[in-house]
């Protein structure tokens, strides 16, 4: 079958290779991939910076947000039938420890990702354990259906607090951010507000109903808070960018007891007020992929009530995969929303 695949570390981007067809096991599915979705995770993979460096080990199949059909299923295999379309969880996890066991897999410590520490979804067949296959409605866009993983990543950060009549400041206006903006809306905030430097994406989000937007390049959080009548701050923010400075202007800019849900990797050298942090006692909550599985059924059932249609406006372009050096190019230039890549 053919891969996109990260060949060596001495060669520069990606290859699209031969490489030999998946085995499977007892407990999995074999998956005809149909559609693939670019990541930011992908990316740092394609320019080879220095997370992956220190992550991959080639050769290596790459990606991890797809939708499938099923075309076997291992003999142990039950409630997945030949002929399902599905998306799945991209976090395999040991399903014995303590985490494990009570419910939390997304806590377990022995986590594998799929396209980063094992063989992904850039192919034209995945094998998958079973338990980690979603079986998704097939009414729903194919589209859609192949970015269930980063959208349940904004459904488990938008739903980490209770959204009712709250004030809500979204900083990072990337696909995640951009789905979080509906998700928010359907849980009942009352105003979204959402930063970044990126203009083309800040009009995204307003087509996706943020109250207000800001470019942070021109303008003050401050400023839109009061055209607004927010006066004591912001009760729920949602950080997805991964940027020190919006880190450091979503603190100054939340209400005495507001909750913080950071998805966004901000690097190691970032600087944290703690004063503030603690002295308004502000609470902060690490993201981490997606309750497994509550987030996907939370997910299924706002994609059902019509959030499907909310979450296409975020996905802009489609490619073959055997264009996917131009694809992985517009995910790179930051002038898309979610990229797909065909794979029938």
């Amino acid at each position: 079958m053919q891969a996109i695949i990260k060949q060596t570390p001495e060669f520069g981007g990606l290859l699209l290779a031969d490489v030999p067809m998946p085995t499977m096991g007892a407990s999995d599915v074999l998956v005809k991939i149909r559609k693939t979705a670019i990541c930011g995770t992908d990316i740092h993979i394609y320019t080879w910076d220095t997370w992956a460096q220190k992550t991959i080990k080639t050769p290596q199949i790459i990606g991890h947000e797809f939708v499938g059909e099923v075309i076997d299923i291992g003999e142990l295999v039950t409630g997945i039938k030949v002929g399902d379309i599905v998306s799945g969880e991209g976090h395999l996890v040991c399903g014995v420890c303590r985490h494990c066991i009570t419910g939390k897999q997304h806590l377990c410590r022995q986590t594998t990702g799929i396209g980063v520490n094992i063989d992904g979804v850039f192919s034209e067949y995945i094998s998958i354990p079973a338990s980690n296959a979603w079986v998704c409605d097939p009414s729903i866009s194919e589209d859609v259906l192949s970015v269930c993983d980063p959208l349940g990543n904004a459904v488990h950060t938008a739903l980490s607090f209770n959204l009712v009549g709250e004030d809500v400041l979204i900083t990072g206006a990337g696909p995640i951010g951009l789905m979080s903006v509906p998700i928010a809306r359907r849980a009942g905030a009352r105003h979204i507000v959402v930063t970044d430097i990126n203009p083309k994406r800040l009009e995204m989000a307003k087509e996706l109903g943020a109250t207000a937007t800001v470019d942070v390049t021109k303008e003050k959080i401050a400023d839109v808070m009061k055209a607004i009548g927010l006066k004591e701050g912001f009760d729920i923010g949602l950080e997805m960018s991964g940027s020190p400075h919006a880190f450091g202007d979503m603190v100054d800019a939340m209400a005495n007891g507001g909750k913080m849900a950071i998805l966004g990797i901000l690097p190691n050298e970032t600087k944290v007020d703690w004063n503030k942090v603690i002295f308004r006692s502000l609470f902060i909550k690490g993201i981490y992929g997606r309750e497994m599985y509550d987030t996907w059924y939370r997910m299924t059932a706002m994609l059902q009530s019509g959030l499907d249609k909310e979450v296409a406006k975020v996905i802009t372009h489609n490619y073959n995969f055997k264009d996917f050096q131009a694809a992985f190019e517009m995910m790179h230039s930051g002038e898309s929303g979610k990229v797909i890549l065909n794979w029938n």
